[in-house]
């Protein structure tokens, strides 16, 4: 009878422990990773963007340089 009350003791504790940690919801450090990963994700976006915004200007700015040099060389043709 011992015997059994005491299994049914070590049951009972059992399933009143609480959840492993992988079960509960994730903690600082898996919170942490999350984020960090993101803003590393979020940095090569607008690493990204940014680029492609310079590039973009240097772009503008020899087609604007082209057109002056265009226009100088057509306006001393004509002295």
């Amino acid at each position: 009878m011992k015997r059994v009350a005491i299994f049914g003791l070590l049951l009972a504790l059992n399933l009143a422990r609480p959840m492993p940690s992988q079960a509960q919801s994730p903690g600082v450090a898996e919170w942490a990773r999350g984020t960090e990963a993101q803003s590393k994700k979020y940095a090569k976006q607008q690493r990204k963007l940014m680029k492609k915004t310079y590039k973009n200007q240097r772009k503008a700015s020899k087609k604007i340089a082209k057109a002056q040099k265009k226009a100088a060389r057509k306006s001393n043709r004509h002295h």
